[in-house]
This record gives structure tokens, C-alpha cells and sequence, in this order.
């Protein structure tokens, strides 16, 4: 393939991964999927390997593209098969991130897969929102090991009255299968039917030429894009604010080497996990390292397995970021992951790399609900908050950063759905780091319920503040409120009807000497 028929399959391959996207949303029946958009789509080729994504979310995409090869290798594929897992130990990243996998045939001949990943409000734990204060996974909700939900085209019966069974009626009866899970067995036939497509409208040999043409080019692009910073190696530090069990100011080290063509990140140093849920499978650590390295290319930069080989992680098992079986993770998942992003940074610049300063470092996690049978509701959201200002930019305010592309729920979606009351939705002015260039300022959310309700809150960046660069200020920490009384970072209660909770999520930190 030449340099434009590259660029146009590419972009076919990118617009399938889109569409299957367009599918999950408007087929989805909570918001957290349909308004937050909280899912990600990508392809894998025969062996598992990544060759095309959407602009979904980065910790989602990039721990699929870690684990697919030993998940896929794993189990024998017939055309009609669907398999299911959200075990972060076995492929997946926490219990609410559920994966559903499809083979493509074409010809009688397997040639990939089809996948995507959505957030699931209700996983099955006791705390509302399937995000609790917990300090083993058995809390976190249902483990969905790897397995079959459809064989041949035919459903696992067993299986399905298992996961029907997470949002079982009041009177204990089996429901059939959450909608959310057929929106994403729906999305994935819509991958199959694009791609089916396109590889018989271009023939197999083209599709499997350009798959390979593709990665060369990705490995290539890196290559040089890598030779071109600066040589070396550096080291970094930086702490998360605590487990919510006792564990404070845990340390997250990294040593960043760049050397021609390859970044290897090595983590030793790192706590070991924690009684909380910050701990992380590797695959969510690899995730933040290669969101890192993508944002070092050019934005034309295909996300795919050449991209992929350039870069070398290792953290010592039984660390915080290469946590145990078994262990708690359910905020791993999105609040470490933000930090080790501020982690690699750090060290980036250390060596002379131009990074901007830190963001906000934590996806505020906001965990609702009732399990009362009669008024049985759950729901989860992030907030936004500040991002770190560059050399030639200030940084953005009230926006996602990094780690999570997800949207705000509508006010008006909110309140329509659920017992509750927005009373603000505002930047919090000021919170950026100032210096030549401001850090981004974070926001506020008040939340004020109408009925009891169980809120969890798994947040960061509430004692160590987001740092900012080159004599500039860090942005302001965050501070988390209820009826204006100021509670933990980590926090769970069981609010009344009246009461008010107020999140101000922190701000990006500086760059620069004003």
C-alpha cells in the first residue's frame, strides 16, 4: 500500500470502530453509557493485536490492547460466538468495565475480532453505584471470569440468568438479559457486518497486507518520533493522598529510559498495594504508559500493535500498580491510572522532555444510589476538573483529562432519572496553578437529594496538590462537602432527603514564572 490508500484504510478501520460506538450509545438504556458515553470500541487482528480504535476512552483501549493476545489465544472461536469477562486480573480493568468479544470469519477463516468495553452502574456490589469503599474484590460487585455468553450463535442460558440476575425484580424472579448487555452485543454485530464487508470488498490478502503495512508504519513513526527526544533515563515521584483504610501519601515511583527506539518505564519502588481499592492490574499501569506515548506522536499516529512494541513496562508484583488476585481495584481503575499519567510525565520532564504540568489527577468518582428493593436506583459519574498548563497554553478548565474521555450527564437527564436536585454546576474559579501560563480551574457539582441515598466517593488530589512546572504554582486541591461540612477524600454515608453534597474538583497546575 502507498502512503494514501494506508491513510484511507486506516480511516475505514477507525470509522467502524466509530459506528459500533454510534451503536452502543443509542442502543443503551443508562446514562452512564448513553449521555456519559463511558465505553470504548476497538479491532484486534487474528492473534489479538490491536490495529484500530475510536477516540474512546484511553484506560479502557489500552488495557484491552495489553491483555487480547493471552485472552483470545485462550479459547477456541466458532462464527456466532461472544465471550464476556470483566475479571481485571484476566483482561478486564475493574468489576463495573465489562468486555464483550466477537470473532470475524470471513471465508470460513478467522481474521479478528471485534470489541468493546462499557461501564456498568450496577455490577452487583452491596454499595450503590458498584463502586464502593472497599478492600477486596469479593466487595466489588460480580466477577465475570472469560467465558462464552454466546456459542455458535446461541446464548449460554446458564450465564445469561446469571448476569440477569445483577438487576433481578423486587420479588426475586430472574430478569432477562440488562439491556446494556445486549446494547454491546449489538454493537459488536455491527463491527462484524462493517468488516466482514470491507475485508470481502478489498479481499483477504489486501486486508491482511494493509493490517501488516499498517503497524510497520506505526512502529516506524514511533521510532523516529522517540529518536528524536532527548537519550537517557530519569526518575520521578509522586503519592497518592491515601486508601481510605489508614494508607497515606503512597508513594508511586517510575524511571523513564528513552533509548532510540523504545520508552521502558520501570516502577520499582512503588508501594506495595494497600488494604483500599487504588490497587491496579498491570494492564491498567501498561494502559496509562502507552495513553503517554501516544500523546508523544503526532496526532496521525494510528493506535496499533506497532506502536505498542515500542514500549516496555514492568512493575514489581504485589505493588500497588501490579497488584495481586484477588485484590481490591474497583478505584485503580480511575484514580491511579491518573496518577501514573502524572507519574510519567514527571519523569518526561525530568529528562528534558516539554510536558505540560499536572492536571487534576483524579476522575472524582461519584458512586448513588438506593438498594432499598422498592426504590432500587443506581448511578456513577466523574467530574471534571482542571488541566495543566504548557509552555505555550494555558490549560483547560472543567474538562476530562487523560485518563477518562467521558462526557458530564445533563443536568436535565440527571433529575429526570434519578431522586435528585443539581443546585450548582460552575467553575471554580481560581483553582488553576497561576504563572506564565494558568492551570485550568476544576468545578462544582451540588448535588441535593430527595430522598435517602447512599453516596461513595473515591477521590484524589485532595492533600497532594496537581504540580505545576518551571517556578509556577500547583493547582488547588480538592475538597468534597456535605450540608458544607467538609468530609474525606474517601468518604461513604447514607445521606437524607435535604441533604446536600458538594464536590469542587481540582484545578491544573501552572507553567512557568509569572
Amino acid at each position: 500500500m502507498n502512503s494514501v490508500e494506508l491513510a484511507i484504510f486506516s480511516g475505514r478501520l477507525n470509522a467502524i470502530c466509530e459506528e459500533m460506538g454510534f451503536a452502543l450509545q443509542r442502543s443503551a438504556m443508562s446514562p452512564n453509557i448513553k449521555d456519559r458515553l463511558d465505553f470504548s470500541c476497538a479491532l484486534f487482528d487474528a492473534q489479538g493485536y490491536i490495529f484500530a480504535q475510536a477516540a474512546h476512552i484511553p484506560v479502557h483501549l489500552g488495557s484491552m490492547a495489553y491483555a487480547m493476545k493471552d485472552l483470545v489465544s485462550a479459547f477456541s472461536w466458532d462464527e456466532g460466538d461472544a465471550l464476556v469477562l470483566n475479571d481485571p486480573f484476566k483482561g478486564g480493568t475493574h468489576l463495573p468495565d465489562v468486555t464483550v468479544v466477537a470473532p470475524i470469519f470471513v471465508d470460513g477463516k478467522l481474521r479478528g475480532f471485534v470489541a468493546n468495553r462499557a461501564h456498568h452502574a450496577n455490577i452487583g456490589a452491596d454499595a450503590a453505584g458498584s463502586m464502593p469503599l472497599s478492600s477486596s474484590a469479593a466487595e466489588e460487585g460480580v466477577l465475570i471470569s472469560p467465558q462464552k455468553l454466546m456459542e455458535r450463535g446461541e446464548f449460554n442460558h446458564d450465564l445469561v440468568r446469571r448476569l440477569a440476575s445483577i438487576e433481578s425484580s423486587e420479588n426475586g424472579e430472574l430478569a432477562s438479559l440488562p439491556a446494556d448487555f445486549l446494547a454491546q452485543l449489538s454493537a459488536n454485530r455491527v463491527g462484524l457486518q462493517r468488516l466482514q464487508a470491507y475485508i470481502q470488498e478489498i479481499g483477504p490478502r489486501t486486508f491482511d497486507a494493509g493490517v501488516e503495512a499498517l503497524n510497520n508504519y506505526g512502529y516506524e513513526v514511533t521510532k523516529k518520533a522517540l529518536e528524536k527526544l532527548p537519550q537517557g533515563s530519569a526518575r520521578f515521584t509522586d503519592y497518592l493522598d491515601d486508601d481510605g483504610f489508614g494508607a497515606r501519601d503512597i508513594p508511586l515511583c517510575v524511571e523513564v529510559s528513552i533509548k532510540k527506539a523504545r520508552l521502558s518505564l520501570s516502577f520499582e519502588g512503588s508501594s506495595e498495594q494497600v488494604a483500599g481499592n487504588l490497587n491496579c492490574p498491570l494492564s491498567v499501569t501498561v494502559a496509562s504508559a502507552f495513553y503517554v506515548l501516544m500523546c508523544l506522536l503526532p496526532d496521525y499516529v494510528p493506535s496499533c500493535q506497532g506502536v505498542f512494541d515500542c514500549l516496555e513496562v514492568s512493575a514489581p508484583k504485589g505493588s500497588v500498580l501490579n497488584a495481586k488476585e484477588g485484590s481490591a481495584v474497583a478505584a485503580g481503575n480511575v484514580e491511579t491510572s491518573m496518577r501514573v499519567v502524572d507519574l510519567i510525565l514527571g519523569a518526561l520532564s525530568e529528562l528534558g522532555v516539554e510536558i505540560p504540568s499536572a492536571s487534576q489527577g483524579t476522575m472524582n468518582n461519584v458512586a448513588l444510589g438506593s438498594k432499598q428493593s422498592e426504590k432500587k436506583w443506581d448511578y456513577y459519574e466523574t467530574l471534571g476538573g482542571g488541566m495543566g498548563a504548557g509552555p505555550r497554553y494555558s490549560g483547560l478548565s472543567a474538562v476530562q483529562a487523560h485518563m477518562t474521555n467521558t462526557l458530564n450527564t445533563p443536568v436535565e437527564s440527571l433529575e429526570m432519572h434519578y431522586p435528585l436536585r443539581i443546585l450548582s454546576y460552575a467553575l471554580r474559579r481560581g483553582s488553576g496553578g497561576s504563572g506564565e501560563k494558568y492551570g485550568g480551574d476544576g468545578l462544582i457539582r451540588e448535588y441535593q437529594f430527595l430522598t435517602p441515598t447512599e453516596v461513595t466517593l473515591l477521590t484524589e488530589r485532595r492533600t497532594h496538590r496537581p504540580w505545576g512546572l518551571h517556578g509556577a504554582e500547583a493547582g488547588k486541591a480538592g475538597e468534597n462537602y456535605v450540608n458544607n461540612e467538609m468530609v474525606a477524600g474517601k468518604y461513604k454515608a447514607t445521606l437524607l432527603a435535604g441533604d446536600v453534597l458538594r464536590v469542587e474538583t481540582p484545578g491544573g497546575g501552572g507553567f512557568g514564572s509569572a
